[in-house]
């Protein structure tokens, strides 16, 4: 049976046991006759600890998937797939009033093809939003202090706390990698409407 390793950019555990529960979904559909293995590594984002907007949540999973795409050319890794995880804010305003959401966002390519995919978002409190966005407090830091615990940022993470535990911080990225990863296990799909050549 062959094995594909998959790269991730973080060592985090919620990251990595989310690309490792994604692939045990969407295995079998990449390749029926591979075993998948997952590789973390810790590689730079390029954006700041707690992106605050879309477009640094996707640049940044968009430059961890491509940090690990050269590390491998240089290294002569054997990775197939190379996996960027973001988690950050979305700030929007709605009715003259800022609404400010927790998501989970996914990079994933082959090395030519890359795709994108995210979880849902979670509505933060206001208070907390305040710590990170006006006086630049970072979300693990803020999470930790607002429910009274250590450490959550690489256990339940914000999305636990917020959700109750009803959503992880590992299912959230658990999400986002089997979207991101659509375009390589639907390719017949993508390749009808011409997303993917």
């Amino acid at each position: 049976m062959e094995k594909i390793i998959v790269a991730v950019g973080s060592r985090r555990r919620p990251k990595l046991n989310a690309v490792r529960e994604a692939l045990g979904v969407i295995g079998a559909a990449l390749d029926p006759s591979a075993a998948f293995d997952v590789a973390g590594m810790e590689v730079e984002s390029g954006v700041s600890h707690t992106p605050l907007s879309r477009e640094e949540l996707m640049r940044g999973a968009r430059r961890r998937a491509e940090g690990l795409i050269q590390l491998a050319r240089s290294h002569a890794e054997p990775w197939r797939y190379f996996v960027g995880l973001e988690g950050g804010l979305d700030v929007l305003h709605e009715d003259g009033r800022r609404r400010v959401f927790l998501e989970s966002w996914a990079y994933v390519s082959d090395g030519a093809l890359g795709f994108f995919g995210c979880s849902g978002g979670i509505e933060m409190p206001e208070a907390l939003a305040r710590e990170v966005l006006e006086h630049g407090v970072e979300l693990a830091e803020a999470i930790d202090r607002f429910a009274g615990a250590a450490g959550i940022r690489d256990a339940q993470g914000a999305w636990g706390v917020l959700s109750r535990g009803l959503i992880t911080r590992q299912e959230a990225f658990r999400v986002a990698v089997v979207s991101a990863f659509a375009p390589f296990y639907n390719a017949k799909m993508y390749r009808a409407t011409g997303a993917v050549r």
